[in-house]
Order: C-alpha cells, then sequence, then structure tokens
C-alpha cells in the first residue's frame, strides 16, 4: 500500500473517546479475563475485562487495566475490591459461558453481588478469600503486587501474582492446556466477540521457558540456503 492508502490520527491531544475507539478495534482479538473479587462486606463481584494479559512468568503474573467509570470518573467495584483486599481471581472466559459473562459486564450498584443475581456458580479457592467460577476451564487465584497509574490518571494496570491455578481435566493433561478444547472468547471492536477460528501452525523457531511446543531437532533459527 502507499501512503495515500492511509487515515493519519495523529496522538498529539487525542481525546480518551477517540483512542479508546481506535485502540479497541485495532488490538484484538483480546482475551478476556472474567474477574471475580471479594468487597470488605464479603459479597462477590464478577466483571469482565479485556484490557489484560501476562506479563511475567517467574514468578507468573498477570495484568488486567481497570479504568475509571466514563462520565462519574467513579472506581469501579472490581478495582475497589482489589485495592482493598489484595486479591482477586481470573477466570477465564469460554464460549459456553459468553451470554453470562456478557451480562456481569453492566453496571451494578456496589451492594449487588452479580454472582447472586446472575446465578453464577462458585467454588472456594485454596490461597484468597475470593471465590473462582465453577464453570471456567481455567481460574487463577492472584494476589495484588502492584498498582500502577497510567497516563491521565484514568487508567490503573493492577499487577498481581498469580499464586494457584486451577485447571480443569478437560483442558488440562497434568503437562499441557489445550487451548482449543478450552474455547476461550476473545473481546473485538464495539459489541463483537469471537472464538478461536482458523488456527495456523508453524514451527517455534526460539525455545521457550519449559520448551512449551518445542520440538527436539527442529532449528533454533531459519536455515538459509543458496
Amino acid at each position: 500500500m502507499k501512503q495515500e492508502h492511509f487515515h493519519l490520527v495523529d496522538g498529539e491531544a487525542l481525546d480518551t473517546e477517540t483512542a479508546y475507539r481506535l485502540l479497541v478495534g485495532c488490538v484484538v482479538p483480546r482475551p478476556i479475563a472474567w474477574i471475580t473479587t471479594v468487597d470488605e462486606q464479603g459479597r462477590v463481584n464478577a466483571a469482565p475485562f479485556s484490557s489484560f494479559n501476562y506479563v511475567a512468568t517467574s514468578p507468573p503474573m498477570l495484568a488486567v487495566n481497570v479504568a475509571l467509570r466514563p462520565g462519574s470518573g467513579s472506581i469501579k467495584d472490581t478495582a475497589r475490591n482489589i485495592a482493598a483486599t489484595g486479591e482477586f481471581v481470573v477466570n477465564i472466559a469460554t464460549e459456553a459461558d459468553m451470554e453470562l459473562m456478557h451480562r456481569s459486564a453492566q453496571e451494578f450498584g456496589p451492594d449487588v453481588s452479580e454472582t447472586e443475581v446472575l446465578g453464577i456458580d462458585l467454588l472456594p479457592s485454596k490461597h484468597v478469600r475470593v471465590p473462582r467460577i465453577a464453570s471456567a476451564p481455567v481460574q487463577m487465584e492472584c494476589r495484588l503486587d502492584q498498582a500502577v497509574k497510567l497516563g491521565r490518571g484514568i487508567n490503573t494496570l493492577y499487577i498481581g501474582e498469580v499464586v494457584a491455578f486451577h485447571l480443569a481435566n478437560t483442558v488440562y493433561d497434568g503437562h499441557r492446556v489445550d487451548s482449543v478444547a478450552l474455547r476461550p472468547l476473545a473481546r473485538l471492536g464495539g459489541p463483537f466477540y469471537a472464538g478461536l477460528g482458523e488456527i495456523f501452525h508453524r514451527p517455534m523457531l526460539q525455545k521457550p521457558p519449559g520448551g512449551e511446543g518445542w520440538e527436539l531437532g527442529e532449528p533454533a533459527s531459519p536455515q538459509i540456503t543458496t
């Protein structure tokens, strides 16, 4: 493509709404953290967040960005609970739970438990007070490591250490997680979600920690022949 085929959107003085619209449309697909937290009264909150990923492996760490509510600028229940208790559970959203997970995204009052209203079944955790969502095949107990305010202060990045993984037998064989069997749900821009779709296989060119997906005998770098 040539220069005239592109629209330029300059980042200088870009307003929040436009920046959000561009980012969620460009950074796709995004994994969804269906996060459970507990408030100081013991009420369980459940809400999905797609500004989420893993950020470290030693120890394992996850990060989720939670913004202030647009308009009111108030803090979301998930962020308040994480800050108050230092604990949360990341449940991986799947296609099977799409409707229930989507409904948990609506704004409930701080005194309302989404898990009670929506009938979300829970399981106790091992190391944290926060329960897990029973239907999620992957559940990760986390303790807050640090909270980092970003940019103009609208966004805060909550980084948690995973202190326990709970993995369903249907997706974990004791060594590897089967991503296809997991059927994770992804977020796109606007009101759209997506599944895995077509999957492409290519040999790994660098050996990862633990050798996941690495086959002995494969070259560590591409071999160039003339």
